[in-house]
């Protein structure tokens, strides 16, 4: 039964956050916006951890339950080498992982910032201890991209974020296709930012991969919200449909989740919630979200709640 508030469609943890730097066992300043996914039977986080210096790399956390009882990689799992990736040369950030089946391994997508600016990389693993970059697949400035688990045809499907050069244009969430997972081509917008007062109004991402379901493409994404004391990062959700990604079904007219609490709303980056993963068993989503640049958290929802409740409150 849908809720009757939209409020309660995601549950904070009660203990959030879940991890905070106090947890990682090397000096740090920050961890924040990880990815997620199952592996050998427990819940994987793949966390950016950005480090005195202010430089990002990957460390994975691991967990029976998914909510408690991490344990921690000692030392970083993926290390920026920007001697033999330049564009890795300010760090790698916002991991988002993928299984792909087809290859039998994880597709990690994540935003290397180049001298040029943030742009998309993607790498693959087996075992989240070898990984195997394929280098830079979007030029700058452009992030907050994932892959879809299925081929489209013959091709691959990519959704990012590139940023025009005219603030006016505004920043929009992208779609592009790919026979091979290295060139990329058939650059569509997907999603436009609202104009105005709205909540994602001139600036969008993506937020975790897209969700598989039997109505659609789950898609939860950030909208960017300028106001006199700044930006405020809130989510709203999408639908894409299953056989033609381009095609968007539905999106919601509001946000549904937004920085409420103090580990969201003060930290390094003020009034952020960015999820990079989520995970579902049977009905239930877990979202692990970035807290204001400073730690992660856990919220929960109902599959069917999201569905019920997106298209109730759509708008197109």
């Amino acid at each position: 039964m849908a809720r009757s508030s939209f409020d309660e469609l995601f549950r904070r943890y009660e203990n959030n956050p879940i991890i905070t730097v106090k947890d990682v066992p090397y000096s740090a300043n920050t961890v924040f916006n990880a990815g997620a996914t199952r592996f050998n039977g427990e819940t994987l986080l793949l966390m950016r951890v950005e480090d005195r210096r202010g430089i990002s790399h990957f460390t994975a956390a691991r967990s029976k339950d998914g909510i408690g009882g991490w344990e921690i990689d000692p030392q970083p799992t993926l290390m920026p080498e920007p001697e033999k990736y330049p564009e890795e040369i300010w760090g790698i950030e916002d991991p988002r992982i993928t299984w792909m089946e087809e290859h039998n391994e994880w597709a990690i997508t994540y935003t290397a910032y180049s001298r040029g600016g943030p742009m998309v990389s993607l790498a693959c693993t087996k075992d989240f201890k070898k990984f195997r970059r394929l280098g830079p697949v979007m030029p700058p400035e452009d992030k907050d991209a994932a892959l879809f688990p299925d081929r489209f045809g013959d091709r691959w499907a990519m959704i990012h974020r590139p940023v025009s050069a005219f603030p006016s244009v505004g920043a929009h969430i992208w779609i592009s296709f790919s026979p091979d997972l290295k060139h990329w081509g058939d650059h569509q917008i997907l999603i436009r930012a609202r104009k105005g007062g709205w909540w994602d109004a001139n600036k969008i991402g993506l937020s975790p991969p897209p969700l598989k379901t039997d109505q659609g493409w789950l898609i939860l994404y950030h909208g960017v919200r300028m106001t006199a004391s700044g930006a405020i990062y809130r989510l709203g959700l999408a639908l894409l449909d299953l056989e033609n990604p381009t095609r968007l079904i539905a999106r919601s007219d509001r946000w549904v989740f937004g920085p409420e609490e103090p580990y969201e709303v003060f930290g390094d980056v003020n009034k952020v919630v960015f999820p990079c993963g989520w995970i579902m068993e049977e009905d239930t989503i877990r979202i692990y979200y970035g807290g204001a640049d400073t730690c992660i958290a856990l919220a929960t929802a109902n599959l069917s709640d999201l569905l019920i409740w997106l298209k109730k409150h759509q708008s197109v």
